[in-house]
């Protein structure tokens, strides 16, 4: 599905699950090069920027966090920046572009004098909404963060392991789509400053900038997340060990209780209890044994 919107000198073809016929309009019209075009009809693997004579073209992959397909972790956009249009190519529904259309619309978001326009000032603010949506899908993760501690300190360590697992698994969706976008954007800042005048350098520089503020994010959370799963952990040995402590103090403590009832079970001629009396004596014995033993290890403390 292809759409067209235009503001000024400046054209942006959005299209989403494109079809071969689709994409070979496009090529035809807007002069993209025949190279790229099986790229565009299939999924990349990976981001990557290339620099042609008349438009750029730039690879990036997104993190996607609300999908119907669980193994789904990224989404991909293809950009194809010309000097007065922008293609934006990906295979589902993203809703940050989506929502984009509408300022778009509007006209709210490029500059104003139409002679300084062209296609890479509307890249850029694509990008920071793009890279906005995944700041605030970030920022998601901080009530599951608190979550997490509230759940260590209030004794709930068990509990707390599942959710640090998910949260842990977020983060590592965000790294894993955005691994390859400082790269990808070094390059097109390269490429950029060569395709457009100088005086949009800034913008280039501004783009990296954003990704750093991303990045930054996603490592603060990291960080923050490893320290109270190192927390939980700390607390859930410690009460292993003391649930073992225990266990061996009791072990312990049975222990001459239980030599000596198996003396008194052992089948011989030796018969030690032949009445009531022998029989309370000998429980007598095992009680003391055990207030002795229990007594010696408040003394060592134990317990």
């Amino acid at each position: 599905m292809i759409s067209k919107y235009r503001y000024n000198n400046v054209d942006w073809i959005d299209v989403q699950s494109p079809t071969k016929e689709e994409v070979y309009s496009l090529v035809e019209e807007y002069s993209i090069p025949a190279i790229i075009t099986e790229e565009l009809i299939t999924e990349t693997v990976r981001s990557k920027v290339d620099l042609y004579d008349n438009l750029i073209y730039l690879v990036l992959h997104f993190p996607v966090t609300r999908t119907k397909n669980k193994d789904q972790s990224e989404q991909e956009i293809d950009f194809i920046v010309g000097k007065n249009f922008l293609i934006t190519i990906h295979y589902e529904l993203i809703n940050p572009l989506h929502e984009f259309f509408k300022k778009f619309e509007v006209r709210a978001l490029l500059n104003k004098k139409a002679k300084d326009e062209h296609a890479g000032h509307l890249f850029y603010h694509i990008i920071k909404e793009l890279y906005r949506n995944v700041n605030q899908n970030l920022e998601m993760i901080n009530p599951d963060l608190k979550k997490i501690e509230k759940n260590i300190f209030e004794g709930k360590e068990k509990d707390t392991v599942k959710i640090i697992s998910e949260v842990n698994r977020k983060l590592l969706n965000f790294k894993q789509a955005m691994r390859h976008h400082y790269e990808a954007l070094k390059s097109f800042e390269s490429a950029g400053k060569k395709f457009f005048e100088p005086e949009f350098s800034f913008q280039l520089e501004a783009i990296i900038g954003e990704y750093n503020k991303i990045k930054n994010a996603m490592d603060s959370h990291k960080e923050v997340i490893t320290d109270l799963r190192e927390t939980n952990d700390s607390l859930l040995a410690n009460k292993t060990n003391e649930t073992m402590k225990i266990l061996t103090i009791i072990t312990f403590m049975i222990s001459p209780v239980t030599v000596i009832s198996s003396i008194f079970m052992m089948n011989t001629d030796f018969i030690l209890i032949q009445g009531v009396s022998e029989f309370y004596i000998v429980l007598g014995a095992m009680l003391l044994t055990s207030i002795i033993t229990f007594i010696f290890f408040k003394m060592k403390k134990w317990l």
